[in-house]
């Protein structure tokens, strides 16, 4: 009986160590789902809406799928060669640095560029699932990477607070988009209800949200990839934390878009002298 007792109290310190982990790892991870949120909202703009939902579901199936890699591969790593994460945070850093340096330069300098020169091919849903889990497997990554350096305590408890974190991070996620992308759809429900004035304002204000939501995803992308780097080499806070990272994170950004310029403009003007 003793015995039992103190099993279950064990289990009950687990839990609650497990919670409050839980807690402080979904706060400090909580911008990098806000970015993952942007991202996949916007991959839903533009499709059939019978199929959105369908389309949110296969993304969310997969982004369960990554959470297994990432938490698997994070542990691994941890207990193989634990140096490896400080490079797998690096790289992830530089890498949303660079996916928010470029939406910028695309939005500002090639946007009506590219329209001018190029006919647009439409992507298949599949295409858009693919792409979108794909980059859910880096967030992810990122995600339990940057949830895993604040826990501490047993592997056990570490491993189930990873775990909760992942579901949470994923159910939260697509959870919300599958509201956000029906939201015009309620709008126009509430129309044919009578409430013209209130279901209208829904409809015509989801243009303007999605336009925010991929603002607020870009600079998010930007905050995380330059608190990554600071977090990393302990840079000191010469202004305010969130203006440095953001700082830092478009600084870097732009070099990376800069060099892969200059490596793809190389790299095409070798191919054409062989030719």
């Amino acid at each position: 009986m003793f015995s039992l007792l103190a099993l279950l109290d064990d289990i009950a310190m687990t839990l609650d160590d497990v919670a409050v982990m839980t807690k402080v790892a979904v706060q400090k991870t909580s911008v990098l789902m806000s970015d993952d949120l942007a991202v996949n909202a916007g991959v839903v703009q533009g499709v059939n809406p019978d199929r959105e939902l369908p389309i949110v579901k296969a993304i969310f199936l997969g982004s369960l799928i990554n959470k297994v890699i990432s938490i698997s591969g994070v542990l691994a790593l941890m207990a193989i060669y634990p140096v490896a994460i400080n490079w797998v945070m690096f790289i992830g850093g530089l890498y949303l640095s660079y996916e928010g340096a470029h939406k910028i330069l695309n939005t500002f300098f090639h946007k009506n560029k590219d329209n001018a020169h190029k006919t647009v091919k439409p992507i298949s849903e599949k295409e858009k699932i693919r792409g979108a889990i794909r980059t859910d497997l880096i967030l992810s990554i990122e995600i339990m990477v940057i949830a895993k350096s604040t826990l501490s305590g047993s592997f056990m408890s570490q491993t189930l607070t990873l775990i909760v974190v992942g579901f949470l991070a994923s159910v939260l996620i697509y959870g919300l988009v599958a509201v956000i992308v029906k939201i015009d759809d309620f709008g126009l429900y509430m129309v044919k209800k009578g409430n013209d004035s209130f279901g209208m304002a829904l409809v015509n204000s989801m243009p303007y949200f999605m336009r925010a939501l991929s603002v607020i995803g870009t600079i998010a992308m930007l905050l995380v990839g330059g608190g990554i780097i600071v977090h990393i080499f302990h840079l000191h806070h010469y202004v305010n934390e969130h203006l440095q990272n953001l700082i830092i994170g478009l600084v870097l950004g732009l070099i990376c878009c800069g060099l892969l310029k200059m490596i793809d403009s190389i790299f095409k003007t070798s191919l054409y002298s062989k030719h």
